[in-house]
């Protein structure tokens, strides 16, 4: 597994790379047709047609895996058949199939491959793959796809190369610290599977060309200073200005430092250390 250059015949190929998809099980086989259903697209619109999202629509059709994000088929054993390549999400996803007979999709775990085999419960082997409550992980472990409520499924650390680490139990709460730095407290009988997410890889391809956000459904964002008074706070003035203003939105919303937190999220009070600030902060 790693990334591929190819050779700079054009200027997007020179700056541009891809994954060589060596972690996959077989490149050309297709996905588990009954695991697929049309992923429609909105264009950053609502139920309105009014667009609540800037800069979005186009790109490539896909199909939508639908993955098990809860893992509650407890105690029957499942054997990897396949690791695949899902267009929706920037980790692996694997294919597994249940002793009765059932497929079903997960994210796939660094170092999972096909003919391993996965279960889940409360009494199964703390192993790379398997999915376990809170209270039975050993502390220090390696976790990722982490429910944060009992029987929501997974919600935490489910992109590429995230992990987790359980770090402490005091009586019905777990202490998880997560990739941003933040640790939060989660009820013991919420599930969370071990082992870190594949395809840590994913941060390291540099798309090349602005057409390859175009197939991602991701459209050119235009600056506020060039447009008209009419369109946005920031537009206007005779040749180039320096905005005039601090950043804004369209609606005037400031855009730099302002937190968007709800501060009476009833989920602040499970927050025991903020995520760590970003350089732009550190270095003020």
């Amino acid at each position: 597994m790693g990334i591929r250059q190819y050779k700079p015949v054009t200027a997007g190929r020179r700056a541009g790379s891809v994954s060589d998809f060596a972690d996959l099980t077989d490149k050309k086989k297709k996905p588990e047709k009954s695991l697929l259903k049309p992923a429609k697209k909105k264009g950053g619109r609502n139920f309105q047609g009014k667009v609540c999202t800037r800069f979005r629509g186009g790109g490539h059709k896909r199909m939508y895996r639908m993955i098990d994000f809860k893992r509650r088929k407890d105690g029957i054993a499942a054997v990897v058949e396949s690791i695949e390549y899902d267009p929706n999400r920037s980790a692996r996803i694997a294919l597994i199939k249940y002793a009765d007979g059932q497929k079903s999709y997960i994210i796939a775990p660094e170092g999972l491959k096909a003919g391993d085999q996965v279960e889940s419960g409360a009494d199964v082997e703390p192993r790379l793959g398997n999915t376990m409550p809170l209270r039975r992980i050993p502390l220090g472990m390696t976790i990722h796809n982490i429910e944060m409520q009992p029987g929501h499924g997974g919600q935490i650390c489910r992109s590429a190369g995230g992990r987790a680490v359980l770090s402490a139990r005091e009586g019905d709460w777990a202490q998880i610290t997560l990739p941003s730095g933040e640790v939060r407290r989660v009820h013991i009988e919420c599930r969370a599977t071990l082992g870190a997410i594949s395809f840590s890889d994913h941060m390291n391809i540099s798309l090349g060309k602005a057409g390859r956000n175009r197939w991602k459904g991701r459209k050119p964002h235009t600056r506020g200073t060039a447009m008209n008074p009419v369109d946005h706070p920031m537009g206007g003035g005779e040749g180039r200005t320096a905005g005039g203003r601090h950043p804004c939105s369209p609606t005037g919303v400031l855009a730099k430092g302002g937190k968007t937190r709800k501060k009476d999220k009833p989920s602040n009070a499970h927050i025991l250390r903020r995520r760590r600030p970003g350089a732009h902060l550190q270095q003020g």
